[in-house]
């Protein structure tokens, strides 16, 4: 990484207008300019500063509303600053509203030479590049319909796919991985690791923090259009997964128990290799509350293993634990991973995960050994049988 400056940001405002009425014709329009419009200024971004060197896989994260898209744009120029200085360094490529220039009345395979034009794509290169853009967004048999019959996520996909055979010193990528199933997720992964060996500048801006904490070298937490926290992912991330553990009143469905108020869990899947998955899980419980954890890996629904801290672990109160989950004992397929918190004295479910975090065994089927797991080959001949 070097030590030259790709992006700096000086004491960046941004607050935009709102209107308290919106004129729906011309004579209300020469009413309300002759009056003066009234409207409210709503402030976005207060004071922001920070600097991203060259070759830097910089994170912001930062809950629904904070900033972070406004910040984005500010980057990527769209936006202007009302006050302050954002300077940057070399070429950049915005992957923000991604599909802009799209015609849905074109097919798929029609947007591609007309988005590889706007990048500056003459069509003999295009075409040169065409299959491997339709191999990474996995549309291989959507190219010839019309856009308009896509569904909005494939049409980020293909525009993802796109955008990223731009070449350029600086990328701005917003919730990319949001879209797409698991298997475009993971060509994704694979994608910023390419960029992150490249010692491409990137600038990402998710809610996934296992992706934080996988690929950014450093990370910002932006709450209320301020900078709250600025350094490692992993305690960027931490502090952010600890700031969404709000209490809750969901309503229950029919027939599952009410779970008190007070209480939260939330799990996050830190790194897969090819023999061990890396978890934390972040918990809320009240007043200290003696409390312990439980995890159960799940194949098609139906629960395999089941693992808890309860003998373990010493959890009271709100914190933090991890877990590493051994991959050899696995057969190829999709995993899910549920998770829940219990309250110690009486082993009563007081939290549950809001989701499953999923993972991904690669490889070919064994003949010899069929359903979620490797048992041992023990078999052995004992001779045939007589009559």
């Amino acid at each position: 990484m070097s030590e030259k400056v790709a992006i700096s940001v000086q004491h960046v405002s941004k607050s935009f207008k709102l209107p308290h009425e919106k004129p729906t014709g011309l004579k209300q329009a020469i009413i309300h300019f002759r009056l003066g419009k009234k409207y409210e200024t709503q402030s976005v971004l207060k004071d922001i500063s920070f600097t991203i060197k060259q070759g830097e896989f910089f994170g912001i994260v930062g809950r629904n509303g904070s900033g972070k898209s406004t910040l984005l744009k500010l980057l990527a120029q769209i936006y202007s600053p009302n006050s302050g200085k954002v300077v940057v360094n070399g070429s950049l490529t915005p992957f923000i509203e991604l599909g802009v220039g799209f015609n849905a009345e074109l097919t798929g395979r029609e947007n591609v030479y007309l988005n590889g034009a706007l990048l500056g794509f003459d069509r003999k290169h295009t075409s040169a590049i065409y299959n491997d853009i339709v191999d990474f967004a996995g549309l291989h048999d959507f190219m010839d319909q019309k856009l308009k019959n896509y569904s909005s996520g494939m049409q980020v996909r293909l525009a993802f796919s796109i955008a990223i055979r731009a070449k350029s010193d600086i990328l701005l990528i917003d919730e990319v991985l949001a879209v797409g199933d698991a298997a475009f997720q993971q060509k994704c992964f694979k994608y910023f690791e390419k960029l992150k060996k490249s010692n491409t500048t990137v600038v990402l801006v998710t809610h996934d923090m296992s992706a934080v904490r996988r690929f950014c070298t450093r990370a910002i937490l932006i709450e209320g259009g301020k900078i709250i926290q600025e350094g490692s992912p992993s305690e960027v991330a931490s502090s952010y997964t600890v700031e969404n553990l709000e209490d809750t009143t969901e309503t229950p469905q029919a027939g599952q128990p009410k779970l008190e108020t007070m209480y939260k869990i939330t799990g996050t899947k830190l790194e897969q290799t090819k023999d061990k998955l890396a978890l934390e899980f972040n918990y809320k419980a009240k007043d200290g509350e003696p409390v312990y954890l439980g995890i159960s890996v799940l194949k098609d629904g139906l629960s395999i293993a089941e693992m808890n801290t309860s003998e373990l672990l010493k959890l009271n109160g709100s914190g933090s634990a991890s877990y590493v989950l051994e991959l050899p004992v696995f057969n190829p397929g999709v995993y899910e991973l549920s998770y829940a918190l219990f309250r110690l004295e009486n082993k009563e479910l007081i939290g549950a995960g809001d989701r499953t975090v999923k993972f991904i065994i690669e490889g070919l089927p064994d003949l010899t050994k069929s359903g979620a797991l490797k048992l041992s080959d023990n078999w052995k001949k004992v001779g045939p049988h007589e009559n």
